[in-house]
């Protein structure tokens, strides 16, 4: 993925988007080597995202909590201070949400095209974890 020459930058992945992603995990230590921060954010609810990040070893710098991701991508714009804001996403939703809050926006077919990563099988389910709760003791 061409950063602009800077590895000043947020990347942000929607959670589906990331279910997307043959190799979660390969794709978030690919992006370390040239963004600051990566994160995911999410509508779901955080155990959700907890739970897919654990079962794919995703270390994640910042994820949305129980905020809406428009207001998420607005609050991580204000903690990671980087010359550029970037969210890979699936929908025109996406887009428009990443528009409001002030960030880039890719899809993610063109994120993993331009960075190499290799996408999962476009009829394959995702597990969202929702029927699991592997975070109680």
């Amino acid at each position: 993925m061409d950063s602009g020459g800077s590895s000043d930058m947020t990347l942000a992945f929607e959670l589906a988007a990331l279910q997307r992603l043959a190799d979660p995990n390969a794709v978030f230590n690919n992006a370390r080597q040239w963004t600051e921060y990566v994160g995911v954010v999410s509508e779901k609810p955080t155990y959700v995202v907890t739970n897919f990040t654990r079962k794919h070893r995703v270390r994640q710098d910042f994820f949305s909590g129980p905020r809406g991701v428009e207001e998420s991508l607005e609050n991580i714009k204000t903690q990671f201070e980087t010359d550029r804001h970037v969210f890979v996403g699936i929908t025109e939703e996406d887009e428009s949400v990443a528009e409001a809050a002030g960030w880039e926006f890719l899809q993610v077919e063109d994120a993993a095209e331009a960075a190499g990563w290799t996408l999962g099988e476009a009829d394959e389910e995702t597990d969202d974890g929702a029927d699991e709760r592997d975070d109680w003791p």
